[in-house]
């Protein structure tokens, strides 16, 4: 089961990551803005969060086996169309279903764990998002060689695409002797609690500052005078820390407290992400210390739903409602990050606009801190 959930993490970032180094060369080749070519990253995070709630549902019906391997499939094969999209439009329609299948897979995983490992979840959760961490640094690392390698930025979303659905092979195979884990509740969102909307304005602004900076990161060093894959190499970077990070934060949270290393997380990606703007001849140094915080804060909360909820409908809807929301704020970052650029010439005015989404987030977790002290 985990070996199974570690290859389904792995197919579920590299189609946004993976595409943020190939934007300028995208660009050049549409002749399109910013903002449009923003859009590619901006839609999988929008569908991630609309779609979170499907997940739910779908576990409540066919299982999450199931529907983990429907949302794979999804993901695999559109991602395949949209590597010979013929125009930015096309591409940016064929990026909706790429991320409706991410959305519905980033859902499930939580709800797998609930079930198989609820004496452990923050083990779990290290695994499955050790996996995305793995998936976003190779894609970050290899798009730019892949592309100059083999044609052009078409062949490395192409290569993301197979490898997806070679992953999904394993997936089916390994799961084939798992019941569907068929709930028979449908999941209850929370609205009316303080510590749900805290957690999904944690979640929003994390993913602000991540999936910005993930679009948009390479192309401003580039525009300092970095090369294609040194500006490249700072997304990698990011990415490549995260990997250590979300297995081993969740196992230390187990010892010493899951509230007091994730303010300290948030503390050290504000710090990382100011750098970037401030201090840019140290870019390596600061990715990788947002890459540590980043990668820590997601697992922790990530997690945090399967600590607060005993039910496992009742963990889905907290799930629901915290990806769902979530992700859909989180979303319009590369979009709008990609305009501040349209209207500013620089790409100084949206690295400003991540450091605010981080300052953000840091005084969230200590509201969450508050709000968990008080509930208890």
């Amino acid at each position: 089961m985990l070996l199974a959930l570690f290859l389904a993490a792995l197919t579920l970032r590299p189609q946004i990551v993976g595409i943020g180094p190939l934007i300028p060369e995208i660009q050049d080749d549409f002749d399109s803005s910013h903002a449009l070519v923003g859009l590619v990253a901006t839609i999988p995070v929008l569908a991630m969060g609309l779609f979170a709630p499907v997940g739910a549902v779908l576990a409540s019906r066919i299982g999450t086996r199931n529907g983990m391997t429907g949302a794979l499939a999804l993901l695999g094969t559109f991602g395949l169309a949209r590597a010979v999209a013929p125009s930015a439009v096309t591409l940016v329609l064929l990026t909706i279903p790429v991320g409706i299948g991410m959305g519905i897979a980033n859902s499930l995983a939580p709800l797998a764990v609930k079930q198989r490992l609820a004496d452990r979840p923050a083990f779990g959760t290290g695994v499955y998002t050790t996996g995305i961490q793995i998936g976003s640094t190779l894609a970050a690392a290899v798009a730019v060689p892949l592309a100059a390698a083999l044609g052009g930025w078409r062949w490395a979303l192409g290569t993301f695409s197979v490898v997806t659905l070679l992953l999904l092979v394993g997936w089916v195979l390994l799961m084939r002797g798992e019941g569907p884990h068929i709930r028979a509740s449908l999941p209850h969102l929370p609205f009316r609690s303080r510590i749900a909307w805290l957690l999904v304005a944690i979640f929003a602004s994390m993913g602000a500052a991540y999936y910005g900076l993930n679009a948009w990161l390479a192309d401003a060093y580039t525009e300092r005078g970095w090369s294609d894959a040194a500006a490249g190499g700072l997304i990698a970077a990011m990415n490549l820390t995260a990997i250590p990070a979300s297995l081993l934060i969740p196992w230390l949270s187990e010892r010493h407290g899951r509230q007091r290393l994730l303010g300290l997380c948030s503390v050290v990606f504000f710090a990382g992400t100011l750098g970037l703007v401030t201090l840019p001849a140290f870019a390596y140094g600061w990715c990788l210390l947002a890459g540590i915080s980043q990668g820590g804060m997601f697992a922790l909360v990530m997690t945090t739903p399967l600590d607060l909820e005993e039910r496992p409908e009742r963990v889905g809807g907290l799930v629901a409602m915290m990806l769902g929301l979530g992700y859909t704020l989180a979303a319009a970052a590369p979009f709008i990050l990609g305009a501040v650029r349209d209207a500013t010439g620089s790409f100084d005015g949206p690295l400003w606009v991540a450091v605010g989404c981080t300052a953000a987030l840091a005084v969230w977790v200590q509201l969450l801190g508050r709000a968990r002290r008080v509930a208890v």
